[in-house]
């Protein structure tokens, strides 16, 4: 069969490759993200959008002390002249320059609802009106004198700029963010007076280190004010790589209320977050009691912020009712860093804080340098002119007598008395009004004035040093401008250290209620309400009883001591209720089918406990030290089979003795002092026995005397004990007269 040709090509078509298409076509789109829709501009801090905007409002003459216009107008023209994208995006970011939450220092100064802190939109553009604030006019300003590139707009019909003049360090002062393909960037804002300080040391000491402009930019200045709680190595590291974040938390304060009852009374709340739904999660976490500490929340806010919240009780600690809060609502929230930016206009990079502020400045010399030559231009024809009035002031009948008879009276001028185009041009385009004001001293006062700027401004172009000082005024002028003794200038975020606390939040977050714990013999836990005084009614599996019955809280940890000599930790909060039998405690850990409970009791921190094994083996240990963090337990006490843990009891305050009785009926009493402190290990010998174990131990102050119970419930007391007490490891004696069949104390 012979191969057959691809049919021909219909005419007007092209073949291509669909992998090569799609790749093209893809990285346009994502050029076009990223250049003209997500990233900012290193020089002005600005997107297309915000540009465009400005700019428009510019032709609009839309200056600070001028009257407002409509938002539609602006808008209109914005998208009808520059930005062909729909009117509602181009209205939003016209909406969020002018409030002054979410922007520092706003670019467009709004008339009408534009919107609030809660989360509630802006009307719509039709019903507002807005026009530039000092700081866009600080921006813009220069951008008529060629101190900034222009080209055409998107239909051919109109140039706006590609960067704005930038006389105000907008990029770190206002802060940025969006998401592009591939690439996102997040700048918070900063305070304007800090960023000009931190240029003026860097026109200064060019290798300044970012250390160093630390100490001038200490961290961000966030509209909405609050605390930034992150320790200075972390925030000097995240400015030197240009990627990081800030802890930042609500500023609280405790407000008294009178006979020992206060209230918290918050301010301000960190930066981007919407206190409508704020309120509205804090509602919801104490609806699950999540928040077991606090009783209200209550948003009494007029035009600032003021958040009550109720304790519980007067006796909660308000520092770590805030803690609890921080940590589970967005009163407490992370700003990112993540200075990637387009640099010289075209390169998308992440820059640290000394480059931004160095292409910022490289920027601003351009400027100078570009206005500088704008205006040598603009007097260099000024002198041209003034030399043809000169002229024609001392030859004004014959300057007349030309204009009034010759046909072709430019070039007759020209010819007649040596003039450029130029200056003839500009005599015969004179008003006869202007006549009289050609006076010689005033065309060379003029003149001259001209000259000597004109002097000035070359030597400017010849030096770098007198650039920079140039520059350096034009800082200062904008420090004092917007300096930190002005209203809008003044740090609203402070710094603070994130306080320590102990207490475990995660109990603290557990409401804490009152609770019987129940265990029966064969394992079964459960936790009933309340603290139980009547028993009788407690119901168990047949065949089971109870073993362990006692009051404890749902904020209260429990220790078990299984024979193997492991701890075991459990949450009272997370035990079955008492509807049933409860659950096996097998199940809420890993429990060897072959282990029994020894002991079951609450925990309570800074208390010393002694732990004995059937061999006659203990020692104390901190009961601190036996929390077991997983379900596997906690190894405290080793022994080897056939012993296993026997024992475990508290060590009262004060106790100076140990009591030790074994199966064969001996008892030995011996100083506590003779038992070592271990956090894990086999312990020493208590008592020596010839046959059996040990049966039962306790700590006890032998001023007191030896207590225990008999089983009917009695309680005994002996105070003499003088007969067995002895040393530890010896055999002992038998008991006193009345000690329990059973060899325990309890």
């Amino acid at each position: 069969m012979t191969k057959q040709s691809p049919p021909p090509e219909p005419d007007g078509f092209q073949s291509i490759n669909l992998r090569e298409a799609l790749e093209e076509r893809y990285l346009a789109y994502a050029l076009s993200t990223i250049m003209h829709r997500a990233l900012p501009d290193v020089r002005d801090g600005l997107k297309p959008v915000h540009r465009r905007l400005l700019h428009a409002m510019r032709q609009l003459k839309l200056d600070p002390d001028q009257g407002f216009k409509k938002c539609a107008r602006v808008v209109g023209d914005v998208i009808g002249k520059y930005h062909p994208h729909g009117d509602q995006s181009v209205y939003d970011a016209l909406v969020r320059l002018a409030q002054d939450f979410a922007v520092r220092y706003p670019l467009v100064e709004g008339q009408g609802n534009f919107g609030n802190i809660d989360g509630d939109n802006a009307a719509a553009m039709r019903y507002t009106e807005a026009r530039l604030t000092e700081v866009a006019q600080a921006l813009l300003e220069g951008i008529g004198e060629n101190t900034v590139d222009f080209r055409e707009t998107y239909d051919g019909e109109d140039e706006e700029p590609i960067v704005l003049p930038g006389a105000f360090p907008n990029l770190l002062a206002n802060g940025s963010s969006g998401i592009a393909v591939g690439m996102a960037t997040s700048i918070p804002p900063h305070n304007a007076h800090e960023l000009c300080d931190a240029a003026l040391h860097l026109i200064k000491y060019p290798n300044a280190t970012i250390t160093k402009l630390v100490e001038y930019v200490p961290g961000p200045d966030l509209p909405t004010g609050g605390t930034i709680v992150d320790d200075r190595d972390a925030i000097i590291e995240a400015y030197k790589t240009g990627k990081g974040g800030f802890r930042v938390r609500a500023r609280w304060s405790k407000e008294e209320l009178g006979r020992g009852t206060w209230q918290i009374v918050v301010t301000e709340i960190p930066y981007q977050v919407q206190k409508g739904k704020l309120v509205e999660k804090i509602a919801e976490l104490m609806q699950a009691k999540k928040l077991p500490m606090l009783d209200d929340v209550r948003d009494e806010s007029a035009e600032d912020i003021r958040l009550v919240l109720e304790p519980k009780s007067r006796s909660v600690d308000p520092v770590l009712l805030m803690e609890s809060l921080f940590k589970v609502t967005e009163l407490e929230s992370r700003i990112s860093l993540n200075m990637n930016v387009l640099s010289h206009g075209r390169v998308p990079n992440v820059l640290s804080i000394k480059d931004v502020l160095k292409q910022w400045l490289d920027h601003r010399k351009e400027v100078l340098v570009r206005r500088t030559e704008f205006r040598l231009d603009k007097i260099a024809h000024r002198l041209e002119v003034l030399g043809g009035y000169l002229v024609a002031y001392l030859n004004l009948d014959e300057v007349i007598r030309i204009i009034r008879e010759e046909d072709e009276p430019k070039k007759e001028l020209m010819r007649t008395f040596s003039l450029s185009d130029v200056q003839a041009e500009a005599i015969l385009n004179m008003r006869l009004r202007s006549l009289r004001k050609l006076e010689e001293m005033e065309i060379r006062t003029e003149y001259d004035g001209l000259v000597v700027e004109q002097k000035e401004l070359q030597e400017l172009l010849k030096s770098d040093d007198r650039q920079w000082t140039r520059i350096s005024d034009e800082i200062k002028e904008a420090r004092e401008k917007f300096g930190k003794k002005t209203e809008l200038g003044r740090r609203r975020t402070d710094f603070a250290n994130a306080p320590e606390i102990e207490v475990d939040l995660e109990q603290a977050m557990i409401e804490k209620e009152p609770v019987t714990i129940v265990c029966s013999e064969k394992g079964w836990i459960r936790a009933m309400k309340g603290h139980l005084t009547d028993l009788s009614g407690l119901a168990f599996k047949e065949g089971d009883r109870a073993s362990y019955v006692f009051t404890a809280h749902t904020t209260d940890k429990l220790l078990a001591f299984a024979s193997s000599g492991k701890f075991y930790t459990f949450g009272a909060d997370r035990l079955p209720g008492g509807r049933g039998h409860g659950e096996p405690l097998r199940l809420m850990a890993d429990l060897d089918a072959a282990d029994d409970i020894v002991a079951l009791f609450v925990h309570e921190p800074g208390r010393n406990l002694l732990v004995a094994a059937s061999d006659g083996r203990g020692f104390v240990v901190s009961e601190s030290e036996v929390i077991a963090t997983t379900r596997k337990g906690k190894q405290v006490l080793n022994v080897k089979l056939p012993a296993e843990a026997q024992s475990c009891s508290r060590i009262p305050d004060g106790a100076d003795h140990v009591a030790v009785v074994g199966e064969n009926r001996k008892l030995l009493i011996f100083t506590l002092t003779d038992l070592p402190e271990m956090n894990r290990g086999a312990g020493v010998r208590l008592q020596k026995y010839k046959d059996g174990g040990l049966s039962d131990a306790k700590a006890f102050k032998l001023a007191d005397g030896l207590t225990w119970q008999d089983s009917s419930g009695r309680t005994w007391t002996i105070n003499d004990l003088r007969e067995w007490i002895g040393q530890r490891a010896q055999a002992g004696r038998l008991p006193m007269k009345g000690f329990p069949r059973n060899n325990r104390f309890s």
